[in-house]
């Protein structure tokens, strides 16, 4: 299944200020790095947000929010919004800032080493 197209065009436009995006295609949807970072996307008709791990429980017990299982675990400081987690433009707002927010202050991981050579 192809990643909701106008759920990313929503991404696109809230992130059109900043000057350091790049989309990338992964997870059979689509990722957007800001700053170097994995920062938000989507994957079929959920929007992702990576935050800080502290706030995981805070947000779990929002409307749409669960954690990110893709790789049928969570992912710690992973979540999918589901439709109903932002239908407003406020709610939509909130999750692309709390994302932003820990972008801003989360490091850039380092590379692994391939371990063949």
């Amino acid at each position: 299944m192809a990643y909701n197209e106008a759920l990313a065009d929503r991404i696109i436009e809230s992130l059109v200020h900043l000057d350091d995006v790049v989309e990338k295609k992964m997870f059979g949807g689509v990722c957007y790095m800001v700053n170097g970072k994995m920062c938000m996307g989507v994957i079929k008709d959920e929007l992702f947000c990576r935050i800080d791990p502290a706030m995981e429980e805070t947000v779990y017990e929002m409307r749409g929010c669960r954690p990110m299982d893709f790789a049928k675990r969570p992912m710690k400081g992973f979540i999918y919004v589901s439709e109903e987690g932002m239908k407003t433009k406020k709610t939509f707002e909130y999750w692309v800032e709390l994302a932003l927010g820990y972008n801003a202050v989360v490091e850039v991981g380092k590379k692994k080493k391939n371990v063949r050579g």
